[in-house]
């Protein structure tokens, strides 16, 4: 697999022939591009920068910002193109969409948008998920979609009863750019439980939620609100002249590619890691963090801690994820950067974060006394309700710059730690393979160790492991692609495709648990749960 920034010949000949696929994701802090051949090799990428506002208690993205973030990628993609094979991208024969999952879109049978962007990061649907768990005998997240939708019914707000559809972002953006109101069932698996025998919707839930009462009242089902579900490589449209012109006000590409399925980020770092076989599983990591192991089994019962959701072709998968992971972190990076501006050094970023980095492993194991809580946002994996960033140290702590480095990388996986250790100690789930994926793991080694050692399981990484969801998208579409094409192979499988034809020559290097860094970690996460309660006052309030 090539990840080289410059085109090769072979790829100038694809881009010139249409014949490459694009993939794009909106991540929380970044929307990216990615264009590859029928191979999955990287051609080229587009980014543009964004952030979520909080706005009346309410974490947040504006539609406009949606579509002036996906124009200046698509404008950035272009000049790399220009720049790395001197072409133009004018047509495309695969294109996806994806993005953070869950969240609540709604719209109304005009298609304007009801309220305000509700994203994964809002905790505030307590009651409306214990409802829902009780209901359907599976744990449903704060942030799944149905979560959402009921707490604006429960909360009598008066949108509810004009709700034609409701979508994810993916979704959102996959149907102004092709005219279809569809999910991949990864993504559509944030949205309400499916069932694994159909994959779709399960409908034994979604008449159990039609019986709350709650719900009694309302103009509408749930079935008819929600859009339909595909699995990877089925047909999902294709980009209209509409949606060209959305993405590409130059009019430079042009309509008429195949549309993958939209997906969620989950699902597009399934794919690239190439963890959709059951007995695998990859760890995402950015401004939220997620493992995802496919089950070759049920679990035992509901678990709170556990999410199910599928790969993007259906099958079961437990994820465990966290609300913050790379965000704290990154604030303290951005200071010490402030700090090497004040001594007149002009040094790279990247360059900073992997000389830190690499200090931190020369840091105590169990990180010499000091904590952290990542906490920007809540944290439902250790019962935080809302952000409460923190760092603490004891009396006799070796406050050094190592410890200290060392110490937030361990907090970037602390609250991931605490929910993988309920999946493999206590539910007992086979996890052969775990890959990692994300810019955590840029500097070689360093983010790739504290893990191995948090999970006490072998962490592989793979040369792509810094192109994340974005590269993945694209290869559900190249998928997509190749499985309308008239030379399709019949029957072709997303897993064998992974393997047979994208991963044939992907270099991994492995990281295994270290005995000495592994006793530490677990010794520092033992005092992280510990501290947890001094956040509470005696009533359960959060400081």
């Amino acid at each position: 697999m090539n990840t080289s920034p410059t085109a090769p010949a072979t790829g100038v000949d694809a881009i010139l022939q249409g014949r490459a696929s694009l993939g794009i994701e909106l991540g929380s802090t970044r929307i990216k591009a990615c264009l590859v051949d029928e191979a999955g090799a990287q051609l080229a990428a587009g980014t543009h920068t964004w952030e979520n506002e909080l706005v009346d208690d309410n974490w947040t993205y504006s539609l406009d910002a949606v579509w002036q973030g996906l124009r200046a990628c698509i404008a950035d993609l272009h000049a790399t193109v220009r720049d790395v094979a001197n072409t133009e991208v004018t047509s495309v024969a695969g294109l996806g969409v994806s993005a953070m999952m869950h969240g609540y879109l709604a719209f109304d049978s005009d298609g304007e948008q009801l309220v305000p962007f509700r994203t994964w990061r809002n905790t505030y649907t307590t009651d409306a998920a214990a409802q829902l768990t009780s209901a359907f005998g599976q744990n449903i997240p704060l942030r799944w979609s149905v979560s959402h939708l009921l707490h604006a019914v429960l909360g009598g707000e008066e949108h509810v009863e004009r709700i034609d559809q409701l979508t994810t972002l993916a979704g959102y953006v996959h149907w102004k750019l092709s005219g279809r109101r569809v999910l991949g069932v990864g993504d559509a698996s944030g949205v309400f439980p499916i069932d694994d025998a159909t994959h779709d919707y399960d409908r034994a839930k979604l008449e159990a939620f039609g019986a709350l009462e709650a719900v009694t009242d309302v103009p509408w089902s749930l079935a008819s609100i929600l859009p339909d579900v595909l699995g990877a490589g089925q047909d999902a449209g294709e980009l209209t002249a509409e949606g060209a012109a959305l993405l590409d006000p130059t009019g430079t590409l042009q309509p008429g590619a195949v549309m993958a399925p939209p997906e969620g980020d989950a699902g597009t770092g399934m794919v690239a890691t190439n963890s959709v076989r059951p007995r695998t599983g990859n760890v995402s990591a950015g401004t939220s963090a997620f493992a995802m192991v496919v089950l070759e089994e049920k679990l035992g019962g509901v678990r709170e801690e556990i999410d199910l959701v599928t790969t993007p072709s259906g099958e079961p998968v437990a994820m465990i994820h966290t609300n913050n992971c790379t965000g704290d972190l990154d604030a303290w990076l951005q200071m010490f950067t402030e700090f090497a501006g004040l001594l007149g050094a002009d040094i790279d970023q990247t360059e900073l974060y992997r000389l830190l980095y690499s200090h931190a492993l020369t840091g105590a194991a169990d990180g010499g006394g000091l904590l952290a809580y990542n906490y920007l946002s809540g944290e439902h994996q250790t019962g935080v309700e809302s952000g409460r960033p923190l760092f603490v140290r004891s009396q006799n702590a070796n406050f050094t710059l190592a410890n200290l480095m060392r110490t937030h990388l361990y907090s970037a996986f602390g609250a991931l730690a605490t929910g993988m250790q309920v999946l493999l100690r206590d539910e007992k789930v086979a996890l052969d393979e775990l890959f990692g994926h994300g810019g955590i793991f840029r500097t070689a080694g360093v983010a790739q160790q504290v893990l191995a050692d948090a999970l006490e399981t072998p962490v592989s990484v793979s040369n792509a492991a810094g192109e994340g969801g974005a590269w993945g998208m694209a290869i559900l579409a190249a998928f997509a692609a190749r499985q309308a094409s008239a030379s399709s192979v019949s029957g072709l499988s997303l897993a064998d495709y992974l393997s047979d034809v994208v991963f044939t020559d992907t270099e991994l290097v492995t990281a295994t648990p270290d005995p000495e860094g592994a006793r530490g970690y677990a010794d520092w996460l033992e005092h992280y749960r510990i501290g947890l309660p001094v956040e509470r006052l005696a009533g359960g309030t959060l400081l």
